[in-house]
């Protein structure tokens, strides 16, 4: 009898779907022959890496036959100092998304509970399934977190609640009072994942930051990337904040030099180039604004987002929608295994970046 390997994984693998990332501009220019690609689907800086990561990459170079520093000392060290914490609470990841699966490895066993948001990051419900954790999923409130249903659904049988703040893909956020009320109402025995990926592109007076909450919450786990606002998606690193004992356990689940040299190194450049943070957040705020005129002026609605992209709704036809798009040279992307199927997200880019959409928008949807 032939070799099966379905049949011989863990049922948690079986029962996945895999992540699928937004399309690459290489296999649209070889699927349709056409160039000049816009892609608005990663929710990446439209920027390009600033002039100090460039330089610290290249010098990074020269040690490539030495392992990376597996403890991550010097950028955990930066880090700390900046974030006003000590080392011994941060854990480094092959992008924030490495500690989203090293939290499920360590607290959820099979059978074990995991509450999440409707319409939040796919990876929650990946790294839960991986690992025979059973997926609790609370439906939101207006495209928002609805945190109080959220904390009804605990039962002694929860390890892990996941929360984005601002939430991918809908750009929603909940306030300072709304994250202090709720972490109240959590019983200590549950571990919250408060994942602030898009925390630096936030503007709003009642905004929270996570880490100054951790001292009055020791279940609390943050975590931040590098891969937004510091445009390093394709180095991966990422990290948390936590108490020592959890970072102290996320440590003995994560693999040696899962941080490659050159990540670390561009990482610490990033974070001392404060131009590049105000350079970047000032072309986001624009092209929100930007992008949500022309949405106004098209009578075409959409979820108000404080992150780096916009989800637009354009209606039960949204998968015709994007292959259009696709025809026309912009890539976006479709939301609905996010049970939104009727919108797309689209990253905010440069100004010609935003135009282009804007104009291909227009075309596809008659808006003349």
């Amino acid at each position: 009898m032939p070799l099966d390997p379905f049949k011989l994984a863990n049922t948690g693998i079986r029962n996945l779907s895999p992540y699928v990332p937004g399309k690459p501009v290489e296999e649209l220019e070889r699927e349709l022959g056409i160039k000049n690609i816009v892609k608005l689907a990663s929710n990446e800086n439209p920027l390009g890496p600033g002039r100090p990561v460039i330089n610290a990459i290249k010098l990074a170079t020269e040690d490539l036959t030495r392992y990376p520093d597996g403890s991550g000392y010097r950028l955990k060290a930066l880090l700390a100092e900046q974030l006003k914490t000590d080392s011994s609470k941060i854990t480094l990841g092959n992008g924030s998304n490495e500690i989203l699966e090293l939290l499920a490895r360590t607290f959820v066993s099979p059978g074990d509970e995991v509450i999440m948001s409707d319409h939040a990051f796919a990876v929650y419900p990946l790294v839960t399934m991986a690992v025979g954790g059973k997926i609790v999923s609370v439906p939101a409130r207006q495209w928002s977190h609805d945190l109080d249903a959220m904390s009804d659904a605990i039962t002694d049988k929860t390890r892990l609640i996941f929360i984005a703040n601002p939430n991918n893909p809908t750009g929603t956020w909940f306030s300072k009072g709304e994250l202090k009320a709720f972490l109240k109402a959590v019983p200590e025995t549950v571990i919250v994942v408060l994942d602030e990926a898009y925390f630096e592109y936030v503007d709003q007076e009642n905004y929270p930051d996570g880490i100054k909450l951790l001292s009055d919450n020791e279940n609390l786990v943050v975590t931040r990337t590098f891969s937004k606002i510091y445009g390093l998606a394709a180095l991966r690193i990422g990290y948390s904040i936590s108490s020592d004992a959890i970072a102290e356990l996320l440590n003995r689940a994560r693999q040696p030099f899962n941080v490659n040299s050159i990540a670390q190194e561009a990482a610490m450049a990033a974070l001392n180039d404060g131009d590049y943070l105000l350079q970047s957040k000032a072309l986001n705020t624009q092209g929100m604004s930007q992008i949500e005129t022309a949405l106004n002026d098209m009578d075409v609605d959409y979820i108000p987002s404080v992150g780096n992209f916009i989800c637009v709704e354009v209606g039960p036809d949204s998968m015709a929608v994007y292959e259009a798009l696709l025809r026309k040279g912009v890539i976006v992307r479709p939301v609905a295994n996010y049970n939104m199927p009727e919108h797309l997200r689209v990253t905010i880019g440069t100004t010609e970046e935003n135009q282009a959409f804007l104009d291909a928008l227009k075309l596809v949807l008659n808006k003349e």
